[in-house]
């Protein structure tokens, strides 16, 4: 659905008019829309505008009518996630709060909610704090009420009014973060802001300061684990805190304690960095590409060598799918390098050169991270399972490119004015490749072979011309 600037002005002004309960449930009706597939661009056209004026102004200062919501919901904000793809434990979805809240004011907590906005009309200040933890209270009760078979009495319109499947969902999560606040904000400030590595004191402290009951339930501990991995600078290390409680690295005394839940966030984390890889690839982004491998590589190898993990059991299936994934990604990458690298330096004849000729800056760029991205992967290829094609593409471009760098060498000496600046451009992208592949000192002693070509092709113009 298409509508002009003015269309859209006239709705935003519309939308912007309606009071806060009316772009609540207009948002949560929308949502339903989306989730069963109907109307689908009126829907998103609507929401994208309803979301830009309950979220955020153009002016990137919060609006008035998102600033309850908004408190309400902060202690959720760690664990918030975009889209709609699989879950792994400790997350919620961000599209869910909106449809929990336009409920709360409807019929889940309607009385708490106007006290809330009677406190910050009033000015805010402590009552605005005791007026949101009481309806996080309240609406823990609600909710807990309404996700309980017993409190629902097998009514499922109860759970329909909330919202659709992913939002009903999500409520065991929303009670969970909300019911214990602040044992959460309190494991929070104890715990240090950076751990570069969770081993001895670092892991005894975070043992210390994890050793309450509330933190430890089923349901709360994903979170806790959460923020703590959220600290960390190798968030897969979390898995030596499950190990210490089990007091083995057996995957089956792991796994019988309510901490092998942090393998399995560990694992799916693991999972979506493979997807972004594969993204970025996609998408050209090299320059985090680095980064991406040595994560996935780091977390693959801390798995294998600090758990016992069985190949057949469901972990160890899930490590042999992502090994599998993220090798069928790169080798597909690493084995297209060759072929761009033999477009950009092969030898043309003469007659194929025009006075206007050149190579594209772009696709040298592109060839040229390329070549390092198959270097970094030589680092890792053992345990990413690319080792064969990774060590025998280097080794082809290492080959081609030092023979197609001599032959230049020698077409400089040949060259006229005509194929001399395509045969030099050839010659820098040779070096600037020799570099990556043969490092800097060979890249220097091509680079002088390359000016005694020129020197002397040039001696020999001159020469020709004096006779």
């Amino acid at each position: 659905m298409g509508l002009s600037t003015q269309s859209t002005d006239r709705l935003k002004e519309y939308l912007a008019q309606l009071p806060l309960k009316s772009q609540a449930l207009l948002m949560r009706e929308f949502e339903r829309a989306l989730e069963r597939g109907e109307n689908t661009a009126v829907a998103s056209l609507v929401l994208e505008q309803l979301r830009m004026i309950v979220r955020r102004s153009d002016d990137n200062e919060r609006t008035r009518t998102d600033e309850p919501s908004r408190l309400v919901f902060r202690p959720l904000e760690p664990f918030l996630v975009e889209g709609s793809s699989p879950l792994r434990p400790a997350q919620v979805r961000r599209a869910s709060l909106g449809p929990v809240w336009a409920w709360l004011m409807r019929e889940g907590a309607t009385a708490e909610v106007q006290a809330l906005e009677a406190a910050l009309d009033a000015g805010g200040g402590p009552a605005v704090d005791q007026a949101v933890r009481k309806l996080q209270l309240a609406a823990v009760a609600a909710m807990e009420q309404i996700v309980s078979p017993a409190g629902r009495g097998g009514d499922q319109r109860a759970v329909s009014r909330i919202g659709g499947p992913s939002v009903v969902e999500d409520l065991v999560s929303i009670v969970a973060v909300l019911k214990n606040r602040e044992p959460l904000e309190t494991f929070a400030a104890r715990t240090s802001s950076s751990i570069r590595n969770l081993a001895d004191s670092q892991l005894a402290a975070v043992q210390t300061a994890i050793n309450v009951p509330s933190l430890q339930t089923p349901q709360t501990l994903p979170f806790t684990l959460s923020l703590l991995m959220q600290r960390m600078a190798s968030p897969w290390q979390v898995i030596r805190l499950a190990v210490a409680v089990a007091g083995s690295d057996d995957e089956i005394r792991v796994a019988a304690t309510t901490y092998g839940v942090a393998v399995t966030m560990v694992i799916h984390d693991l999972s979506e960095m493979v997807a972004d890889l594969r993204q970025d690839m996609k998408q050209g982004r090299m320059d985090s590409l680095s980064h991406h491998l040595k994560t996935i590589h780091d977390g693959l190898r801390g798995l294998r060598t600090e758990l016992d993990i069985r190949t057949e059991s469901a972990w160890g299936k899930r490590l042999s799918a992502i090994r599998i994934d993220i090798s069928n990604t790169l080798k597909s990458e690493i084995e297209g390098v060759p072929g761009r690298v033999r477009r950009l330096l092969r030898q043309r004849p003469g007659k194929d050169i025009h006075a206007g000729s050149k190579l594209d800056p772009t696709e040298i760029d592109e060839t040229a991270a390329l070549i390092d991205f198959v270097a970094i992967c030589r680092t890792y290829a053992s345990e990413l399972a690319i080792n064969e094609v990774t060590l025998r593409t280097f080794s082809d471009l290492q080959h081609y490119t030092e023979v197609a760098t001599e032959a230049l060498v020698e077409s400089l000496r040949a060259s006229d004015s005509k194929t001399r600046p395509f045969r030099k451009m050839q010659m820098d992208t040779a070096i600037r490749f020799c570099d990556l592949l043969f490092g800097h000192d060979y890249a220097s002693l091509m680079r002088k072979a390359a000016d005694v070509a020129l020197a002397g092709e040039r001696k020999g113009s001159r020469a020709a011309g004096e006779r």
